[in-house]
């Protein structure tokens, strides 16, 4: 399962966690941005020239300067944000510091079907091979109604023949569903705010796109 397999993405510690997805500061992007579904979907919308993309978590922690092109959203954040009540104004914050035209591009779990089965654990995610190996564990902590979850992400790497935890994180998430993601975009104020499957993405999640009215 996909849903939630970016949460250590989002901080990437140095030399063990090698790139991750969101909070790596102001890129400049060009049109062949390499493993970013993303930025791929700004650039379909956009055009092919260089565009200035920021994550919305350094737009959260104040280390972006206005304008820019893009603002992206990495799996996790926006309900990490919803959680904690910070949703409305993040999203404010992002289509204050866009560009007229300028596009919010964002990855959400979809986890309304899991409420009733509140899952524990998804599979292991495991990339590399040999002594580069890396796993990535899950634990999922739900509610009693299943409306909010406790994420647990614990990182392994090989080292010296054996297994050495690289990093953990915990975070809570609210699930959200299409319509609340939908209503909270038009309320920030975007427009044209549309829903692209994974087949038309080709990102693993549901991602939405928004633009910043002119």
């Amino acid at each position: 399962m996909t849903a939630t397999a970016s949460a250590l993405d989002q901080r990437p510690a140095p030399d063990t966690l090698g790139a991750g997805g969101v909070g790596q500061g102001d890129d400049v992007l060009p049109v062949d941005e390499p493993g970013d579904a993303l930025v791929e979907v700004a650039h379909c919308v956009l055009g092919d020239g260089p565009l200035h993309a920021v994550d919305l978590l350094d737009l959260v922690d104040g280390a972006v300067e206005a304008p820019v092109d893009v603002v992206r959203a990495g799996d996790d954040l926006l309900p990490r944000l919803a959680h904690e009540g910070a949703l409305a104004e993040a999203l404010g914050a992002a289509r204050s510091a866009l560009r007229p035209g300028g596009l919010l591009v964002a990855a959400v779990p979809e986890l309304g079907g899991l409420r009733r089965l509140r899952p524990t654990a998804p599979p292991p995610r495991v990339i590399g091979h040999g002594e580069q190996r890396q796993v990535t564990v899950q634990l999922w902590d739900w509610t009693d109604d299943g409306s909010c979850y406790g994420l647990e992400v614990v990182q392994l790497v090989r080292h010296q023949g054996g297994w050495e935890v690289a990093r953990t994180v915990s975070t809570r998430h609210r699930v959200l569903t299409a319509d609340e993601v939908s209503s909270a975009l038009t309320e920030a104020g975007f427009a044209a705010v549309q829903r692209l499957t994974p087949g038309e993405s080709g990102h693993p999640l549901p991602v939405w796109v928004a633009v910043a009215a002119r």
